[in-house]
């Protein structure tokens, strides 16, 4: 069920990147379908990868290294998919914060979170000094 979830969460970020951003261009539901299976396999696969191999390019830009690696991840999808069109680099950018956004307040909102575990119960001294042999 949480699968499904952050699936139709990223569904609604790229259906909002490609209404806000003039640049990306969506022409049927099963396109956006095949876009939201490619981007979860490649954000599974590749991007760990790329972020392995441009971990000091990261650090030295402060983080915005991420955010070339999602718009080439963004744009590599586009042009896979038939029906997908993300029109160049500047475009992959806005699509991707648009789409990391839309995925960091939705599943903040949506994702329920194990609940923390109980303190152990049981006996105890005075002093607070606990020994079990």
């Amino acid at each position: 069920m949480n699968l499904i979830v952050r699936w139709a969460v990223l569904a609604l970020g790229i259906t909002l990147a490609t209404k806000l951003i003039g640049g990306i261009h969506c022409d049927s539901v099963s396109a956006l379908f095949w876009v939201v299976v490619l981007l979860t396999f490649f954000n599974a696969v590749l991007r760990p990868i790329m972020v392995l191999f441009t971990l000091p390019f990261i650090l030295v830009t402060m983080g915005l290294g991420i955010v070339v690696i999602n718009a080439l991840l963004f744009l590599f999808v586009g042009r896979l998919v038939d029906g997908f069109h993300v029109d160049g680099f500047w475009s992959a950018v806005g699509g991707s914060l648009v789409v990391s956004a839309t995925t960091f307040l939705l599943n903040g909102l949506t994702v329920r979170k194990p609940p923390a575990p109980k303190p152990p119960r049981g006996p105890r001294s005075s002093s607070g000094d606990v020994i079990d042999i």
